[in-house]
């Protein structure tokens, strides 16, 4: 039984707490390691380091910061096999899937080697009579990101290189069930020559949460995970006088118009909805056809494709859709929404529950599913399902469809899938949603644009990456000086009456 480790000061650390969690294999059920779970002392020893190594990390100056994480992108495309297969080993999605994981945090990184540009100040010339005024950024100090298991390397990524490029030591606190990929990030950082202590990885549970949220020398939190847990995040953080920014659950819509191409789209929801088993908080769980006709089109497109894919563990090779969600707590979950849909009168046209692996019984598998006919009362629709799960809810109109996800408390991503620009630019300037696909079903910002959702789905004024991630990790100085002129020996050294 390999027992895992947190990363303090530049070395593997054991943990000292007495406590510690599994790790399982989703796609056999077996338990493959133990981890540690800090406690507030470990926790409180770790940012002791940080904040001793910030000092000299933030006086060292923005391109040497730079030239670090140029280095580690080379590190990252030289292990990516590795990370791959120990993300996909803990986290249970397929290679090339794990390989996009870490794919999508490196851009990012690229993104963060432009952080001389991103900490310019401004400057006034003659603000006033022999007076100039000139801003600047400076770091916060310590940071620290408390991550989700569905994106191991990518959103860590997505907070730290952004921190560690304005200058701030950064305390990370990974998933508990996707652990290891976090660890070998922080190795291959050093190795790109981060200084011990400016990156520091402490694994836990609420106990190391809520130490991070006490501890006065931090100053920043970043969150991504479930909404209930992103505003008790974002509420106590705040209310310790710290910047926090928490990104919550999702209930992504995608409207089918009856003009769109109905191939198209249903390839689409197909990828969007069960790739990485639905564990993403980009996935499309509700599609919305537009008219009765529309909607038997789409379900007739749709069913082929659902029943074709194939569901296995990542070492079947790259031809699996996708593999077992992350915890048995996770699948039973999910077959228990999946019920209530039943009970609820939705239609499941494509039933899952009874679907088995030979030889991964134990594993966390979970089949294909497919509701029609669904209503927006019902648990399958109010609620973020988190697995291979999609929801057809039929709408008459563009104008109930648009309803439909406007209505809804979560407000991540949205897609549309048309071929009329008017209907296409009126959808994308109304919808009260952060990020929007005009036929594109995930969505996702590129790197130098910024990542966040509206209403329940995100807390706090600024979205992840991109510019807003440079103003989330950095403050604001502004200096105001005068330097006298004229002043020789002999002089007048009173002030002058102005002209």
């Amino acid at each position: 039984m390999q027992e895992l480790t947190h990363y303090i000061n530049g070395v593997h650390v054991k943990g000292q707490s007495g406590r510690f969690a599994d790790v399982f294999n989703p796609a056999t059920g077996e338990v493959q390691a133990k981890l540690p779970l800090a406690s507030a002392e470990e926790l409180a020893l770790a940012v002791s380091v940080a904040a001793d190594a910030q000092i000299g990390w933030a006086a060292t100056n923005p391109q040497r910061r730079a030239r670090v994480l140029m280095k580690f992108v080379d590190l990252l495309n030289r292990d990516m096999d590795k990370l791959a297969e120990a993300l996909s080993r803990e986290h249970g999605k397929t290679i090339p899937d794990a390989k996009g994981d870490v794919q999508r945090g490196l851009e990012v990184v690229e993104y963060c080697i432009g952080a001389p540009q991103m900490l310019k100040g401004e400057f006034t010339d003659g603000a006033g009579p022999g007076i100039d005024m000139y801003s600047m950024r400076q770091p916060l100090g310590v940071s620290a990101g408390i991550t989700p298991f569905n994106f191991p390397a990518m959103i860590p990524m997505w907070m730290f290189a952004p921190a560690l490029a304005c200058g701030n030591a950064f305390i990370l606190k990974p998933s508990e069930r996707a652990p290891s990929v976090p660890l070998m990030l922080a190795e291959l950082l050093e190795e790109a020559g981060l200084p011990k202590g400016v990156l520091q990885v402490v694994n836990g549970d609420k106990e190391a949460v809520d130490a991070i949220l006490d501890h006065p020398v931090i100053q920043s939190v970043g969150f991504v995970g479930s909404t209930p847990i992103a505003e008790y995040i974002y509420g106590r953080g705040c209310s310790n006088g710290k910047r926090v920014q928490c990104f919550g659950g999702a209930k992504n819509h995608m409207i089918i118009m009856p003009d769109a191409d109905m191939d198209q789209a249903a390839d689409a929801l197909v990828g969007a909805g069960y790739g990485a088993a639905g564990e993403r908080c980009m996935a499309i769980s509700v599609a919305v056809p537009v008219g009765e006709e529309t909607a038997d089109r789409l379900i007739a497109k749709l069913i082929p494709r659902i029943e074709k894919l194939k569901v296995g563990p990542y070492t079947a090779g790259n031809d699996v859709d996708y593999g077992p969600v992350v915890t048995a707590a996770a699948k039973e979950k999910i077959l228990g929404l999946v019920n209530s849909g039943v009970e609820q009168g939705a239609e499941l046209v494509i039933d899952g529950r009874d679907f088995t692996l030979q030889g991964y019984e134990e594993g966390f598998f979970v089949g294909p599913h497919l509701f029609d006919k669904v209503t927006p009362d019902m648990d399958i629709y109010k609620q973020e399902i988190f697995g291979p799960v999609l929801s057809t809810v039929r709408a008459q109109t563009y104008e109930e469809a648009l309803s439909l996800a406007m209505d809804h408390e979560m407000g991540n991503g949205t897609a549309i899938f048309t071929r009329d620009g008017d209907t296409a630019r009126d959808f994308a300037h109304r919808i009260n949603i952060g990020m929007i696909g005009i036929n594109v079903p995930i969505p996702v910002p590129l790197a130098y644009h910024t990542f966040g959702g509206w209403k329940k789905s995100a807390f706090g004024d600024l979205n992840q990456h991109g510019p807003d991630a440079f103003k989330f990790y950095t403050r604001t100085k502004t200096v105001t000086s005068r330097w006298p002129s004229g002043l020789k020996e002999g002089g007048e050294f009173h002030f002058k009456a102005m002209d």
